[in-house]
């Protein structure tokens, strides 16, 4: 059997891929937004199969990440080896902004937060030169639009990291290859033969999305953008393209020198929609010209790529498709939606159970602000896995007793409270399962001043259930999102069905990907009422 690089590498919400290389064995990092434990860290030895090791940032190293729009939090992180030391660099918009992580081993423990106060904007990097001089890259509104004002742009100044501080003043260095180009950002740095090479994204992270390139013969510039630009993107492939919005790219190298580049980019599902979010997928890269030359010979992001051949095939362990909740600990496939500051959850008798939390998983949207409040109480009862392809099913065995405004059940999440809950709760004394669809409007982006925004809510479906057990099926088809209910697995009865399509991320306005979970919620009230889950199984097909 031939071996093939299959796109995407990692299918589901893992966006913004960065990636380095420590002799057979690769690592790499992901933006995870809201979600707590964030940014999950990958090893791979074929580039193929990735195996999660941990979560870098976690409440044990102080991480802090508050429930809101879904767009907050952490994202575009880089990740970096150098003298037996990994260096992870991110913006933690949630917190105090940019920060440096560092572990000796890639599995952790990683340090606390060295927060960087003397480096100013969005998608800092870090970048070592051959001579062990460490500097660091990121984008600021400093650039000249060529109107008398200024705009996105790229800077980067000499480190000092043993000190995690600036050792020189920044310096601008590229403002993208077009002109007046969208969202210039994203930098990484590599020191390539005698040439120095910038790569970026630009055009926005949907469809315009791209990744482009610059080099200098010394790290700051002047620099020449390749005339060959962008160099990564699907935009000229059409809105009916079944992979969309590449860019925001990563270089490795392997051992034989040959060269690939990792990025995101997002699968339309049916045709219609992304919800799948952002993905990480891969590239050969080829060097022409003195230029990296993406997606060779054929000018698209392909399915599939021949496997490298200084590579080994090296498959690993076939996943559960369902969760006993067996062990004390949770896997690393489920995620909390903001930082739990109190154990709402807890794994007993082969039993999940989760507290019903005054905090709705609708709560009202709030702006997104870079001042540090801190807040102990955005978070959720909602334990949560990415949604990784267009057909798959997410089933669990509830036991609830719903009392007052108590609801608990499953939810399908995307960011700016655009949501979709099958859910146990009392009404008007009556125990129903209803199905609900939560959508927002809203004018401007939440990080935009003036933000305000109105949550929707329907009931598309409700049934009388007066059992306390009832197992509770959501089937993805597409953009077809069927509902079912029943006492056990084999009798099942279909409650409603909707329109995936609605809650598409560039329709509803972010960046992330669907979250398939299970919840329980007081809804505003106080409570120590409990839902329980004696299992709960994801399913891909």
């Amino acid at each position: 059997m031939e071996h093939k690089l299959q796109n995407p590498i990692i299918p589901g919400f893992y966006p913004d891929p960065s990636i380095c290389r420590v002799g057979e064995d690769f690592y790499l990092v992901c933006s995870s937004f809201e979600l707590c434990p964030g940014i999950p860290l990958f090893h791979s030895r074929d580039l193929q199969h990735w195996e999660q090791l941990c979560y870098v940032m976690t409440p044990e190293n102080g991480f802090h990440v508050e429930k809101n729009c879904g767009n907050g939090g952490v994202m575009a992180p880089t990740i970096r080896y150098h003298n037996g030391t990994f260096y992870l660099i991110n913006c933690n918009f949630g917190d105090k902004g940019n920060f440096i992580v560092t572990a000796k081993d890639p599995a952790g423990p990683w340090s606390e937060s060295h927060w960087l106060t003397d480096v100013p904007g969005i998608d800092a990097s870090i970048f070592f030169d051959e001579d062990g001089q460490c500097y660091i890259m990121g984008t600021a509104e400093n650039w000249p639009d060529g109107k008398g004002g200024l705009r996105q742009g790229i800077w980067a100044a000499k480190y000092d990291i043993e000190n995690f501080r600036m050792a020189g003043e920044p310096v601008a260095l590229w403002g993208g290859a077009l002109a007046g180009a969208a969202s210039p950002e994203a930098p990484h740095l590599y020191h390539i033969g005698d040439w120095y090479y910038l790569l970026i994204a630009e055009g926005g992270t949907e469809y315009y999305h791209a990744a482009t390139v610059a080099r200098s013969r010394s790290v700051f510039g002047p620099y020449e953008g390749y005339r060959g630009n962008p160099i990564l993107t699907m935009r000229h492939m059409g809105r009916r393209a079944a992979i969309q919005n590449a860019g925001h790219a990563d270089l490795i190298d392997l051992p034989d020198g040959s060269w690939y580049g990792v990025f995101l980019a997002s699968r339309l599902i049916g045709g219609i929609s992304k919800n799948l979010g952002r993905e990480t997928f891969i590239t050969p890269v080829r060097w022409e010209d003195g230029w990296p030359l993406f997606t060779p010979d054929t000018g698209r992001v392909e399915w599939e790529y021949p496997f490298p051949s200084c590579l080994t095939w090296t498959p690993g362990a076939e996943k559960p498709l369902r969760d006993d909740f067996d062990c004390e600990k949770l896997s690393l496939d489920w995620s909390f939606w903001g930082r739990p500051y109190q154990p709402f959850w807890e794994i007993r008798d082969s039993r999940l159970s989760l507290r019903c939390l005054p905090q709705a998983l609708a709560d009202p949207l709030q702006p997104m602000s870079m001042e540090v409040t801190h807040s102990e109480d955005h978070y959720v009862s909602f334990l949560a896995r990415r949604r990784t392809q267009p057909h798959c099913r997410f089933s669990c065995r509830m036991s609830f007793v719903p009392e007052g405004a108590e609801s608990a059940g499953i939810a399908v999440a995307q960011a700016m409270n655009h949501q979709i809950h099958l859910q146990l709760a009392q009404t008007e004394g009556q125990k129903r399962l209803e199905l609900l669809l939560f959508t927002a409007d809203y004018k401007l982006p939440p990080y935009i001043p003036g933000f305000t925004s109105v949550t929707n809510r329907s009931l598309l479906a409700s049934a009388p259930w007066e059992a306390d057990g009832v197992v509770l099926e959501m089937e993805l088809n597409e953009n077809e999102y069927i509902f079912r209910f029943g006492p056990d697995e084999a009798q099942l009865t279909e409650l409603g069905r909707m329109d995936g399509s609605r809650v598409n991320p560039e329709k509803v306005g972010c960046m992330v990907g669907e979250m398939l979970g299970v919840f329980a919620s007081a809804n505003g009230g106080e409570s120590g009422n409990r839902a329980a889950f004696d299992w709960a199984e994801y399913q891909t097909y």
